[in-house]
């Protein structure tokens, strides 16, 4: 039975996803099979987690899937000898408002599932304070049990044996504490971390990781510490209906956040899917029935994809007589411009009549309940839609009709409608699941 495990922290920010790879591939060294997972809705975590285990990664999200979805996606792991899940945020952060089977927090999934909590703690700034805030996160919810802690980033000896005293008169185990060590952080980028595949250097990356944390951690007492787990595959397994039976995907670095899940759904499904790149100038395959734009970062590219004019004479004549749906980014794609953060102007596919500008970069994240009020590739109207929204455009000009109306998490109408005209849809949020 797999050791499972889920890596959390009180906040974003503090070395979750640094962990969770150097876990992974330190115990990979030692032969043994790690699958991952992503608490909550990031599309680029288990791109990591993959290159990390040499297994694929997926979503896993208390607020969009139910009990039923979310057992089959964890029965994956019954071949693996170890299971870390790694959550997103702080451990109790979610939404307000219930979704389909939890807030949103990682500590549903920890719950849910009765896999212990390894929290990373980052002291800095404080002492035996940090023992506090682990005491409170070990008691705020009687059904999450804490498996231990992990200091990240701490100053010196005499500041680790400070906290380290705090930790264990609070009855708390500490597997180890990491020195400060900026050889092995995670690049940046505005969405959050950098792909996995923008960075050559990766695989390098995490064995430094690796070899830095097994030498600082107690990766025995972390397995020890582990529940044994059996998964129990769910009869229902997915309901995710694939957009078509032949699907032109656009992929390269323009178009690359789609949820892994949502790619196996299709499949299960029986669909078949190709890949273009709109970056190489790229058209859809001709035999397709579909073609669907992801989100990614079209706004970093997009001169290049004003000026391939080959792909979008391509997409346009398919949309003339096939469906053609993007998220976020493909959705801004599909539509008429797009302003860089320079203040340029880039013109698009034209396809819908959206205008988009990162010129004043403003934050749209959080989930939405999108209910359809026309179709859209796989779903008819009336279909309720779970997914998550998370860019930093802002709309110059929204005029086709509304594909849906869409709510946050607590209830409230939100702008981003999405848009529909001819054979094209867009959204501006990534679907996760569909409401049953």
């Amino acid at each position: 039975m797999p050791a499972s495990l889920v890596i959390s922290a009180p906040a974003s920010g503090v070395g979750k996803t640094t962990l969770t790879l150097a876990l992974a591939r330190a115990w990979r060294q030692r032969g043994l099979n790690v699958q991952c997972f992503k608490s909550g809705p990031d599309y680029i975590d288990p791109a990591f987690h993959a290159a990390a285990t040499e297994r694929a990664s997926v979503n896993v999200d208390s607020w969009a899937m139910d009990r039923g979805t979310i057992a089959h996606l964890v029965s994956r792991a019954v071949d693996a000898d170890v299971v870390l899940a790694e959550g997103s945020m702080g451990l109790f952060d979610g939404v307000a408002a219930r979704g389909v089977s939890g807030t949103g927090a990682t500590a549903d999934i920890a719950e849910m599932l009765g896999w212990p909590v390894v929290l990373v703690i980052d002291p800095s700034g404080q002492a035996q304070t940090a023992a506090a805030i682990a005491a409170g996160l070990r008691d705020y919810r009687a059904g999450v049990r804490l498996a231990g802690v992990v200091l990240n980033r701490v100053a010196s000896p005499r500041h680790e044996d400070l906290v380290r005293r705090a930790l264990v008169d609070a009855g708390i185990a500490v597997f180890g504490a990491l020195p400060r060590h900026a050889e092995i952080s995670m690049p940046k980028r505005h969405l959050g971390l950098v792909q996995a595949e923008e960075r050559a250097e990766i695989g390098q990356l995490i064995d430094e990781a690796a070899r830095f944390v097994a030498e600082h951690v107690d990766l025995d007492a972390v397995l020890r510490s582990a529940a044994r787990w059996l998964p129990q595959p769910a009869a229902n397994g997915l309901i995710v209906a694939p957009p078509g039976q032949r699907i032109a995907l656009a992929r390269d670095a323009a178009f690359s956040f789609v949820y892994p899940h949502m790619l196996e759904a299709w499949r299960a499904a029986g669909a078949e899917i190709s890949t273009f790149s709109p970056l190489a100038d790229e058209v859809p395959d001709a035999s397709a029935d579909v073609c669907w734009l992801p989100g990614g970062y079209p706004e970093l590219h997009a001169g290049r994809l004003a000026a391939n004019a080959r792909f979008r004479n391509g997409l346009r004549a398919f949309a003339e007589t096939r469906p053609v749906h993007g998220e976020c980014g493909g959705y801004m794609v599909l539509g008429a411009a797009l302003t860089d953060a320079d203040g340029v102007r880039h013109e698009m596919t034209g396809l819908l009549g959206l205008e988009t500008s990162f010129a004043k970069r403003r934050m749209h994240l959080g989930y939405r309940l999108a209910e359809l009020a026309a179709p859209m590739p796989g779903h008819q109207p009336g279909a309720r839609l779970r997914g998550h929204e998370f860019h930093y455009s802002t709309i110059v000009a929204q005029p086709d009709a509304p594909l849906a109306v869409v709510h946050d998490a607590a209830g409230a109408v939100m702008a981003e409608t999405g848009s529909r005209r001819g054979h094209a849809t867009g959204t501006f949020f990534h679907l996760i699941a569909e409401d049953r």
